[in-house]
């Protein structure tokens, strides 16, 4: 299987994934604050990370990669579920599916302003599809008149790109399981103390629903789902693998329909359809190799490997 098909899927097992974070934060969200369901799913997340790279005795990569480290932690460990959290609370997760939408083509922006990557123009026709598609979906969906919850969607979309753009770029000399995993490490100690302090004064009676969502925020949205994506990123290129996330608007509308009760009709069926001709598209036009620079650093490559 050639690289760009094994990117291709990997990427989209990992936005299946993701597609559930948003019904998970919705359920979660109300009773256990916006701290412990964005960050605090980090802090769970760093303990399994810390067991994995404590029983393959991974060496750190080195201060040269801090940077790019602390970078994704601020974009996809505290950003983005920290707005997309405080935005819940008052917000469907239809609503924040849709906006949410955007974060494709903001990934292709940030893949040739960070990472090197140059699409062809025909490759950005396909994105502004989605984009639109996504777009009007909105207006027809009637998610409702803009308000302050969706420019914290907005900030979100924003810092994940970022960690996108950034987090496939290391993927691709670290291998995307040890970017993730030093990420949450590096994060761990910042974090930590601020989610101690609000369940000191929070009460963590909960339905098990509630317990159910924050347990897959832990797990999957906030460290499996990154093994697959940023590898997926690495191998496929991020502008191109990024835009596969144009159907998880579709997905969460469906988990929100079938695990939350909210209603999906022809809108979601019509608009589905699209986003994936959408991605079709994108996928047909090769993007260019990204630019490497002379005197450009080595592959990481572990002491044990």
């Amino acid at each position: 299987m050639s690289r760009d098909r094994q990117g291709l899927i990997l990427g989209a097992i990992g936005v299946l994934m993701f597609s559930l974070s948003l019904p998970a934060t919705r359920e979660a969200v109300p009773y256990f604050g916006p701290v412990i369901t964005s960050i605090g799913r980090a802090v769970i997340a760093a303990l399994i990370a810390g067991v994995v790279l404590a029983m393959r005795r991974e060496p750190f990569p080195g201060r040269d990669h801090l940077p790019g480290l602390f970078m994704i932690a601020s974009g996809v460990v505290v950003g983005f579920p920290m707005l997309t959290s405080i935005a819940l609370r008052h917000l469907p997760a239809s609503h924040g599916a849709v906006v949410v939408g955007l974060l494709p083509a903001a990934t292709a922006v940030c893949a040739v302003l960070m990472a090197g990557e140059h699409p062809p123009r025909a490759f950005w026709g396909a994105v502004a599809f989605g984009v639109v598609t996504v777009l009007i979906f909105a207006m027809v969906q009637g998610a409702g008149t803009p308000q302050w919850e969706d420019a914290l969607l907005l900030g979100a979309v924003a810092a994940a790109a970022i960690g996108y753009a950034v987090g496939g770029r290391m993927s691709r000399d670290l291998g995307g399981w040890r970017v993730i995993s030093w990420t949450l490490i590096v994060a761990f100690p910042f974090i930590t103390p601020v989610v101690a302090w609000d369940a000191a004064h929070r009460s963590i009676v909960a339905p098990w629903q509630a317990w159910l969502g924050l347990a897959y925020l832990c797990t999957v949205s906030m460290y499996v789902g990154f093994l697959f994506w940023y590898r997926g990123l690495a191998l496929g290129g991020i502008a191109r693998v990024g835009q596969v996330q144009l159907a998880q608007p579709v997905l969460s509308l469906f988990w929100a329909w079938l695990l939350l009760g909210e209603s999906v009709g022809w809108e979601e069926i019509l608009a589905g359809s699209l986003v994936i001709s959408s991605v079709v598209l994108t996928r047909r036009f090769r993007e260019q190799a990204p630019d490497v620079h002379p005197g450009a650093p080595l592959p990481y490559q572990p002491e044990n490997a």
